[in-house]
C-alpha cells in the first residue's frame, strides 16, 4: 500500500499562521491536531521528519520533537523507529489517550451540511425490496444504471427544461463518486482546472488527486462571481475543466445570475473547456428571487460549450442513500463506463430501485425541505445576530449553510476550542487552500432548530473562551469538560 507523504513545504502552507501565544510546541501541536481532526491531514499521512520540519518553520528540532511527542501522547501520531511519524485519530477525539474515564459529551456534529432522512425513504426501500426478485436474475454488477431509473432521471431533466435521453445518464454511487470518476477521465496530470474558492473540499481533493493545477476564482456570499475575472481566467490559462456550483454554492450560498452563467459558458466554449456543473444543492431554494423562480439545469444553449451535469439525492432526500448521476453526451458516458471498472464494479441494485420509487415523490420531499430550511435559517440568522454582533451574517436565499464572516482570522482557533465543548464544525480553511478563509465559518442550517440552538450556545462559549482577539489563543485543554 502506498503511504501518502506530506512534505515540509506543503505542511507549512497548511499550517498558515500557527503561533497562538503559547509555547512553540503547544501552538504547533494544537494546529496539527486541528488539521488532522478536520481531515486536511488524512489519517495515515507520513509527516515530515523532525529536522526537515524544524528547518522549514525556523524552529529548533527540539520544538518539533516535543510537538510530535504531545501528539503521540494524545493519540494523534504513531511513530516507529526508521519509519517516521504518521497521522492518527485517537480512540475519542475529545479526550486524551490516557483519559479512559472521561465521560462522552452529547456531541453535536455540524461538519456535515446535510438534511436528515426523509420519511418517504423507509416505505420506498420496502417497495424496492419487493421488486428485487424481478431483477436478481439479470442484474448484478451494474456500471451504467437500471434503464427505468435512467429514464426517470432523464424525464426529470426534460421536465425542468433540459431535454435529455436515458442514454445520456449514468447512475453513480453518489455525487462524490461522479466527481471522482469525471476527474479521472477528463483531467490529466498538469491540466489547468478552474475551481471556485472557497469550494466543496471533497471535489477539490478528487481533482487534485487527478493531477489538476488549479485556477482559482473567488466567490463571495454578497457578490457571487466576478464575470470579468472568470473570462480572464479562461483566456489566460485555457483550462481543460471548470468545476462550478452555480446554485446555492457550498459554502457561500451564492447563486450565479443568468448573465454570468452565459459569460461563463461562452468563455468555456472559446477555450474548449468542459464545464462540470455540480447541481446537488440546486433545488434547495428557500426564497429564490423572481428572476429565477424555479430551478433550471445548466445547459449549453446556443453557447457551444461542453456541459456535464452532476446530481444526487444525497442533499435532498438522504445522504445514506448513495445514488447520484451524471448527465453528459453519449460519447462521454461510454468513456465513463469503460473507465469505471478501475474504481468499482457498479451501483447497488436495491438502492437504485429505492430511488426509482422516490423520484415521483421528490417534488413533495423538496417542498418539505424548503420549509425546514426556512425555519432553521431564520432562527440561525437571529441567533448569530444576537450572540455575535461583530460577525457579518449574510442572508442566504437557499442552500445548506451560512458563510459567516468572523471579522478576525480565528476560525481554526474557534472550531478547535468548540470541540472541547462537544461541538464539531469545519474551520473556514477546510473550504480553501493554503490556510485561506480563517476569517470565515460555515454554519449549516440543515439541522433541527433545537439542535442548532444548542450548537450556537456552545459556539458562543468557545467565542468567549478565545476572546475574539486578533491573535489566535492557545487551544484549551483537550480533556472533556
Amino acid at each position: 500500500m502506498t503511504v501518502r507523504r506530506l512534505g515540509a513545504a506543503s505542511l507549512e502552507s497548511l499550517l498558515g499562521e500557527w503561533r497562538n501565544g503559547g509555547t512553540a510546541n503547544e501552538d504547533l501541536a494544537d494546529r496539527l491536531r486541528l488539521l488532522m481532526l478536520d481531515g486536511r491531514i488524512p489519517v495515515g499521512t507520513r509527516l515530515p521528519a523532525e529536522r526537515e520540519l524544524a528547518s522549514r518553520l525556523a524552529v529548533s528540532r527540539t520544538t518539533v520533537a516535543a510537538t510530535y511527542k504531545r501528539l503521540r501522547d494524545d493519540g494523534y501520531v504513531a511513530s516507529q523507529q526508521g519509519s517516521g511519524s504518521e497521522a492518527r485519530l485517537p480512540r475519542h477525539p475529545f479526550a486524551r489517550a490516557d483519559d479512559a474515564a472521561s465521560p462522552v459529551l452529547d456531541t453535536i456534529d455540524l461538519t456535515k451540511a446535510a438534511m436528515p432522512c426523509a420519511p418517504q425513504v423507509g416505505p420506498a426501500v420496502l417497495r424496492a425490496a419487493e421488486q428485487l426478485p424481478r431483477f436478481a436474475a439479470d442484474w448484478d454488477y451494474d456500471a451504467v444504471g437500471l434503464p427505468h431509473l435512467r429514464q426517470a432521471i432523464a424525464d426529470r431533466y426534460t421536465a425542468q427544461g433540459l431535454p435529455t435521453e436515458a442514454d445520456e445518464i449514468m447512475v453513480t454511487i453518489g455525487a462524490q463518486h461522479a466527481i471522482g470518476l469525471l476527474s479521472r477521465v477528463l483531467v490529466s496530470r498538469g491540466d489547468r482546472v478552474v475551481i471556485e474558492t472557497p469550494t466543496y473540499p471533497h471535489a477539490q481533493r478528487a481533482l487534485l488527486e487527478a493531477g489538476a493545477r488549479f485556477v482559482p476564482i473567488s466567490v463571495t456570499a454578497e457578490d457571487g462571481w466576478d464575470a470579468e475575472a472568470l473570462e480572464h481566467a479562461f483566456e489566460r490559462t485555457s483550462p481543460q475543466l471548470a468545476y462550478v456550483m452555480p446554485d446555492f454554492h457550498n459554502p457561500t450560498g451564492a447563486s450565479m445570475s443568468p448573465a454570468v452563467r452565459d459569460r461563463l459558458l461562452r468563455a468555456a466554449a472559446r477555450q474548449g473547456t468542459t464545464v462540470l456543473v455540480d447541481e446537488t444543492t440546486a433545488e434547495l431554494d428557500i426564497d429564490r428571487d423572481g428572476a429565477r423562480s424555479r430551478f433550471i439545469p445548466v445547459s449549453a444553449g446556443d453557447t457551444g460549450a461542453s456541459v456535464v451535469n452532476i446530481g444526487s439525492i444525497g442533499k435532498t432526500v438522504w445522504g445514506g442513500l448513495r445514488i447520484g448521476w451524471i448527465r453528459a453526451d453519449r460519447p462521454l458516458i461510454a468513456r465513463l463506463v469503460a473507465a469505471r471498472t478501475s474504481l468499482d464494479l457498479g451501483t447497488p441494485i436495491l438502492e437504485q430501485l429505492a430511488v426509482a420509487e422516490l423520484l415521483p415523490e421528490l417534488d413533495e420531499i423538496i417542498a418539505a425541505r424548503r420549509v425546514q430550511l426556512r425555519r432553521s435559517r431564520d432562527r440561525v440568522e437571529e441567533l448569530l445576530a444576537e450572540r455575535f454582533p461583530s460577525w457579518h451574517v449574510p442572508h442566504v436565499p437557499g442552500g445548506l449553510a451560512i458563510w459567516a464572516g468572523l471579522g478576525q482570522p480565528v476560525s481554526s482557533a474557534l472550531t478547535l476550542t468548540a470541540r472541547t465543548n462537544g461541538l464539531i464544525m469545519a474551520a473556514g480553511p477546510w473550504f480553501g487552500s493554503d490556510g485561506a478563509f480563517e476569517r470565515f465559518l460555515r454554519v449549516p442550517i440543515t439541522y433541527p432548530v433545537d439542535t442548532l440552538e444548542r450548537a450556537v450556545d456552545r459556539l458562543h462559549a468557545a467565542w468567549l473562551a478565545i476572546g475574539g482577539t486578533r491573535h489566535q489563543p492557545r487551544m484549551l485543554a483537550t480533556t472533556l469538560v
